[in-house]
């Protein structure tokens, strides 16, 4: 198929000695003899190359370039001119004309015109090519490493419920074993233990199964307007007797004066049990020592932040390894005793909210950890969405 070339002139004779000459290098040759016939055989055709006249009534040649620029800025245009038309060249070219001539047109010359709006048109075809074709490879070589990732991320979990798995079975056999014993020498001491051990452990497997389940689901916080020192007075109510058993004392430090907030009564409530649980599981082995137990929940509005919560405890602590890890996927310092899905779930709540959490510890001396949530974590639903769920 012929390249078209459009040629632009408002002298006739020009025009038919320039399209009998361009018809003889292979070009289909469109005309026009004005600016506007020009833009108009333009829009209908898209030729790939336009030689035009500098000078024409009505729209010249400059108006012209700027009009098919910005139609496609990817069409080489040659601007004709006269000798006296050298600053109308100049001012194309800045224009990006990729080229001028003069009249009377030289043969030799038009010819190197033509050539390099054809180099330019070769290059951008061969740029945009390759453009394409890196981008699909961007594309291929991203999707594979999306999915390389999504398998190993698969491959850690299934290892890590595996091993959680396999801690609870190994509990469950232990529990059997001496509920075993217990039947065989009619000894009601090896019962009681070893049923207790499989009740534990069946208990542990409906806590990972729900835990999953909260894990997996992709939620909204369920917005509610509340005293935000509620859920850290629940939490503290339902884990007082815990503390009490294990000789830890439990402390609640709430800021009265605070305002009430839109936040998720549930996912906070869950949030803060989480964190105590595992601050009380931190100042366990404090019991084997003459230092006692003491965590701490408190709640206040610092400046600039609408709420904070804070969880601190005087127990084992950690190092920064274990710090930087502690909410990576079924990580835990539980041993055999934790899935890690607890502060797993305890960060999805706080993103869910958009707010933040920050850990610090010191290995030997204790662990605070905070929540807070910005004025805009707290905003609420719109009224729409508060009358919709109403």
């Amino acid at each position: 198929m012929k390249e078209k070339l459009l040629l632009v002139d408002d002298e006739i004779g020009i025009l038919r000695v320039l399209g009998i000459s361009l018809s003889d290098r292979g070009y289909s040759v469109l005309t026009a003899r004005n600016g506007e016939e020009a833009l108009r055989v333009f829009k209908e055709e898209r030729p790939a190359i336009v030689l035009t006249d500098i000078k024409m009534p009505g729209m010249d040649g400059i108006r012209l370039l700027r009009l098919i620029k910005g139609e496609d800025p990817d069409v080489e245009v040659i601007m004709i001119t006269g000798h006296g038309d050298i600053e109308l060249a100049i001012q194309s070219l800045k224009l990006e004309a990729s080229d001028f001539i003069t009249k009377p047109v030289n043969e030799e010359a038009l010819e190197i015109a033509l050539k390099r709006a054809r180099e330019k048109i070769s290059y951008k075809n061969k740029l945009r090519e390759y453009t394409e074709n890196l981008e699909r490879l961007v594309e291929e070589k991203t999707f594979k490493l999306v999915e390389a990732e999504r398998m190993a991320a698969v491959g850690q979990t299934v290892a890590a419920l595996t091993h959680a798995i396999k801690n609870i079975t190994s509990g469950l056999t232990g529990g059997m074993f001496v509920l075993e014993k217990g039947v065989e020498l009619d000894n009601r001491q090896y019962l009681s233990q070893g049923l207790d051990m499989v009740k534990g452990n069946v208990d542990r497997i409906k806590e990972m199964a729900m835990d999953l389940l909260n894990y997996s689901k992709e939620r909204e916080p369920d917005y509610a307007l509340g005293d935000p020192n509620k859920p850290a007075r629940e939490v503290f109510d339902l884990m007082q007797s815990y503390a009490e058993k294990n000789g830890i004392v439990l402390n609640l430090e709430l800021d009265p004066a605070l305002p009430e907030a839109w936040f998720d009564l549930q996912g906070i409530h869950r949030a803060l049990l989480n964190l105590v649980t595992n601050a009380l599981d931190a100042c366990m082995d404090l019991r084997r020592t003459t230092k006692s137990g003491i965590v701490t929940i408190r709640s206040l509005k610092p400046e600039g932040r609408a709420l904070e919560y804070q969880v601190e405890d005087n127990g084992c602590g950690m190092d920064e390894e274990t710090r930087s890890r502690i909410f990576q996927g079924f990580f835990s310092t539980k041993g055999s005793r934790g899935t890690g899905l607890g502060l797993m779930i305890t960060k999805k709540i706080i993103d869910e909210h958009g707010g933040d959490i920050e850990v610090t510890s010191v290995a030997g001396k204790g662990t605070t950890v905070c929540i807070r949530l910005s004025e805009r974590d707290c905003h609420g639903p719109s009224i729409t969405e508060y009358v919709s769920k109403s």
